[in-house]
């Protein structure tokens, strides 16, 4: 209801005043403020008074409201962010703020206008690139809608891989926009690598910090409250749990180029939920012949006690690099920390302005053992170079089974790499693990890592099209195995593609018995290897080019899982031409068509 000048006995500027402040208050504020106007009636004499002290009371409550009201957005492509957006708003409603949490993907951008503290959890995706569920929100705040902010106060917690040249630049991009717009630091920035639990933690308890001293400083108001410990044991990412093998198969056929492998792993004790497009990571250790051969290289003793992090925790250097550093990668960090541990002029200018592009050309393909062999000697103990290694991340693998139907067990598909590269064979650390070193009965350290970008459609009756070549079909198993368990009979079409029909046709079985009962409505195969010409999933996508349009006509949800850096640009650009071609779109229509679905949650990648 809104009030008028002609219905009221305000005038229009005070009626549109207050049409303006009364959708904005509390219940709180409402009922505070009619007991003030009936303060001010109840006594000429004091009236002055009364006023006055109502007025630094009403002042200083509004002050500690405002201060109390945080917005959180994240972007995230594999869901760290939003799992760390929810931790930091579980500690600050602990201590009494009222939180507002949102996707930057749904968050309306015109809402920045009425936030008073901002928290930004970003991640950088491929080169330097926001997340897919960041770009809109992130081209919006770069561009020249961006509202000014000088009342707002912020912090930005940015996740990144200090392996990639653009180390979380999406963060540092939104940290610096944000001042620029005129929005004032509440907590510095904390740039965090793919081993980011304590630095994270760390960021969220100096925000809680930061902002609990500004309330104690505005007003003496009542005591925040204490925040409640959760003492039960929950398994997560910072506690694993120890799941055992219970099948590991090789999906491929002999003679096959590739060797992927079926893993079964069983959830029994776990307290483990998850929903197909989720996925499970595994802390690795390294190859012990890996290990030996460093610990040989620089004759150090392997049952030296190592402290492994801050408690003081102890392991034998041996145990110490298998189970807990990583060692297989070079990054920039690492290389300028382990400079400070040698006089080799070589290495001095590796790292000298200018020769960047020489260094990304050196790290590619090596690891720590190829690195101290060329830039010794080393003034270094075992202490000295464990201190500057960075945890061992884990591997993050797309589910590629249903809750819904085997609640007990999650399965995995993984692609066993091994490849040379400078005079040495090389081999994935976790996926090789798995292939060579893991039989049933065995266990591996796992969390479920939730991604709620990657999710099967709310409405049953929505179409799917599911792009997934290699491992990236994984997750789609489990979407058929939910839409089978759900007795959802939406259309479903599966792009598949592989090397060989005959040897790499992963979970051929499955989908020709789910084609069969109708769960999947169609199915199209690439084997590149198999033709004289090399045929892949996006030129299935160009022979079905008109059929495919008609099914995103009809609000169809696109998916793509796999390869980022070739498979998933070529499918985006297919897509596009096809939207073009079809649609009878310019580029720029085209574009603007993909990104509204992308709003609408129908474009969406599980991309690596």
């Amino acid at each position: 209801m809104q009030l008028q000048s002609t219905n009221s006995p305000f005038s229009k500027e005070q009626a549109d005043l207050l049409n303006q402040l009364l959708p904005t208050l509390t219940d709180e504020q409402k009922v505070w403020l009619s007991g003030y106007i009936a303060a001010l009636r109840s006594s000429a004499s004091t009236e002055v008074a009364a006023t006055v002290a109502n007025t630094d009371t009403a002042s200083s409550t509004l002050v500690v409201q405002e201060n109390k009201a945080i917005t959180i957005l994240y972007g995230s492509q594999t869901g760290n962010c939003q799992l760390l957006a929810e931790e930091a708003s579980s500690k600050l409603k602990a201590q009494g703020f009222e939180v507002t949490i949102s996707s930057m993907h749904t968050y309306k951008p015109k809402e920045l206008k009425s936030v008073s503290n901002l928290l930004v959890i970003v991640s950088t995706h491929g080169e330097g690139e926001p997340p897919d569920n960041a770009i809109a929100f992130h081209e919006f705040l770069q561009g020249r809608k961006a509202p000014k902010m000088n009342d707002v106060r912020y912090s930005v917690l940015a996740l990144g891989d200090s392996s990639y040249e653009f180390y979380c630049q999406t963060g540092k991009e939104f940290d610096e926009r944000l001042e620029t717009l005129g929005g004032t630091r509440l907590y510095p920035r904390v740039d965090c690598d793919i081993d980011f639990d304590d630095d994270a933690a760390g960021w969220i308890d100096g925000v809680v910090e930061s902002l609990s001293e500004d309330i104690a400083q505005t007003s003496s108001v009542p005591e925040l409250a204490t925040p409640v410990v959760n003492t039960d044991a929950t398994y997560s990412r910072t506690n694993p749990f120890k799941a055992e093998i219970l099948e590991n198969v090789t999906l491929n056929g002999r003679g096959s180029n590739k060797e992927t492998r079926h893993l079964e792993l069983s959830l029994e004790g776990s307290g483990f939920k998850f929903a197909p497009g989720d996925s499970v990571g595994i802390f690795p250790e390294n190859d012990e012949v890996l290990v030996q051969m460093l610990i040989d290289e620089m004759g150090w003793n392997e049952e030296e006690s190592i402290p492994v992090n801050k408690q003081g925790h102890v392991l034998t250097l041996k145990e110490a690099l298998t189970t807990r550093f990583e060692i297989t990668v070079l990054t920039k960090p690492l290389i300028e920390k382990a400079s400070l541990l040698t006089t080799n002029n070589e290495l001095k200018q590796l790292l000298a302005v200018g020769n960047e592009e020489w260094l990304r050309d050196y790290m590619e393909g090596r690891d720590l053992l190829d690195f101290i062999q060329q830039f010794g000697p080393w003034d270094a103990t075992a202490a000295d170079f464990i201190s500057i290694l960075r945890k061992i991340p884990p591997r993050l693998y797309s589910i590629a089974s249903s809750y819904a139907a085997e609640p007990d067990e999650v399965h995995l598909t993984v692609s066993a790499v091994r490849y040379d590269a400078h005079g040495r064979e090389r081999s994935g650390v976790c996926s090789v693990q798995c292939a060579e070193r893991k039989a049933p009965g065995d266990t591996l350290p796992i969390f479920i890592q939730r991604n709620e970008n990657f999710r099967l459609p709310e409405k049953k009756e929505t179409p799917i099209i599911m792009v997934g070549p290699g491992t990236g079909v994984a997750p789609f198993r489990a979407f058929l195995e939910e839409r089978e368990e759900l007795e959802i009979d939406s259309p479903a079409w599966l792009f598949f593609g592989d090397q060989h029909f005959t040897t790499d046709f992963l979970y051929q079985v499955d989908w020709q018995r789910w084609v069969k009962e109708g769960i999947l409505t169609k199915m199209d195969v690439a084997f590149s290897r198999d033709t004289e010409e090399k045929v892949y999933v996006q030129h299935r996508m160009k022979e079905h080019s008109k059929e495919l349009y008609q099914w995103l006509e009809d609000g169809a949800a696109f998916y793509v899982c796999g390869d980022e850096t070739h498979m998933a640009k070529d499918v985006h650009n297919t897509l596009l031409s096809i939207i073009e071609e079809e649609g009878g779109y310019t580029k720029e229509e085209a574009v603007s068509y993909l990104n509204n679905m992308q709003q609408q949650n129908r474009y969406l990648r599980d991309v690596y």
